[in-house]
């Protein structure tokens, strides 16, 4: 029954990594409502390695060309205001924090934050701050417009999706929009952004169980978690092309009213005590 629950949570997690409702919240809450205690943040890191695999799949002529172009500016063969090699830079810079971030909270972000009252408000809150910024940003700025400060705010926006219920891809276009750029630029930026944080996190979770011998304490083994990110790399590739589609011509309202209306069903499952809060 695991390789079952496994490959539901890789679904899940297919479905909502790329869309501003935070992936790391519903595998927590499906977790529950299916009779799992927490998936955990090993399998959530490592099971985000396949929708990360998506990304660098979707956009892989893009990142081949900004990695080539980022290593031509260094050895002075193009110049450094070269768009993509500045895109290359401002991905590293905008990394930062959460490494950072993440260092230095790793069991608050393992132990602590993850509960279902703080998911439900963050779902709620986070869902309101977007609502906010889609409402009064400008959607004018395009990616070529990116400069150093605002690829360090983006990677500070970046770090709240540490706490479950935030959203990666929700913190960094919310940021994004707030400064007036477009739905699309704001989303494609979030997707370039994750790349380093998601891949680290996750080899790091698979540096832990091979090596510190910590996958014991998962619900669930290594193979399980292998499944649960093959599923979650399809799934994840079809979600790409059809959201970048959908924001091109559609507000982020519907994600707005879908992360309210999640967040208060949590807090009445909690309230009558259907599922436990940690």
């Amino acid at each position: 029954m695991n390789w079952l629950e496994a490959a539901f949570l890789g679904l899940i997690q297919g479905l909502t990594e790329f869309l501003p409702i935070s992936s790391s919240a519903h595998l927590f809450i499906v977790g529950k409502l299916i009779g799992l205690e927490d998936p955990g943040a090993a399998f959530t890191a490592v099971s985000q390695l396949g929708t990360e695999a998506a990304v660098v799949v979707f956009f892989w002529r893009d990142i081949v060309r900004i990695i080539k172009h980022w290593w031509l500016s260094i050895v002075g063969k193009l110049p450094r205001n070269d768009p993509d090699a500045r895109m290359g830079w401002l991905v590293i810079i905008g990394s930062i924090p959460i490494v950072v971030i993440g260092i230095l909270f790793q069991n608050a972000i393992e132990g602590a934050l993850r509960n279902l009252w703080l998911v439900a408000t963050s779902l709620i809150v986070f869902g309101v701050i977007l609502a906010v910024a889609d409402a009064v940003g400008k959607h004018q700025r395009k990616l070529e417009d990116l400069t150093v400060k605002h690829g360090i705010i983006y990677g500070l926006a970046q770090c709240l999706a540490l706490i479950p219920g935030v959203s990666r891809s929700g913190g960094t276009i919310t940021a994004g929009l707030l400064m007036g750029y477009t739905r699309e630029a704001a989303a494609r930026y979030s997707f370039l952004l994750a790349i380093p944080a998601v891949l680290g996190s996750g080899f790091y979770e698979l540096f832990k169980i091979f090596a510190k011998h910590e996958g014991s304490q998962e619900v669930f083994g290594l193979g399980e978690t292998a499944l649960a990110t093959v599923v979650a790399f399809i799934v994840g590739y079809l979600i790409i092309g059809w959201f970048l589609k959908f924001i091109s011509n559609n507000s982020y309202r519907l994600f707005v009213w879908y992360r309210i209306a999640l967040g208060l069903l949590v807090f009445v499952l909690l309230g009558f005590s259907v599922i436990t809060p940690a």
